[in-house]
């Protein structure tokens, strides 16, 4: 079982079809949920803490703005854990939101730095299109069970 981080990071359905795969999806939700159940929850709640936004500033410098550096705290822990990434192209905006331009195309790069196995993949928009991105995910989920 690989941890794959997935782009855009709240989508439902590719969470879905990684999980069902066998491995661990890395998203957005997760991470969210994982701050606001967890013990010490802030009045009102934060998803972010300070230590958050200073690890982002591992990532970036200080004159990104704020919506950048804010989504790239909640992913820094995200990609530092990935052995492997799927990012869907061009999604459809209902797919999953995407957050800004600039924060997917950073993200992207700080997963290609890590030099871990990624999926780039056009979004459907047929359904002979879907099928084939469909089985182009589980051929690269099942070929990442065989590296080690």
């Amino acid at each position: 079982m690989k941890k794959v981080f997935i782009s855009p990071p709240n989508s439902l359905i590719l969470y879905d079809l990684v999980e069902r795969l066998g491995h661990k999806p890395l998203a957005m939700m997760s991470e969210v949920a994982d701050r606001v159940r967890g013990p010490g929850l802030d009045s009102p709640p934060f998803n972010l803490s300070s230590g958050d936004l200073q690890r982002a500033l591992k990532y970036c410098p200080i004159e990104v703005p704020s919506g950048v550096r804010g989504r790239l705290a909640m992913l820094a822990s995200l990609i530092e854990e990935a052995e492997a990434a799927i990012i869907v192209e061009d999604p459809d905006v209902a797919f999953g939101c995407s957050g800004c331009a600039r924060t997917e195309a950073y993200v992207k790069y700080l997963l290609r730095r890590r030099k871990i196995p990624i999926l780039y993949i056009r979004y459907p928009r047929s359904r002979e299109e879907a099928v084939a991105f469909v089985k182009s995910i589980k051929r690269f989920l099942s070929e990442l069970e065989g590296r080690d």
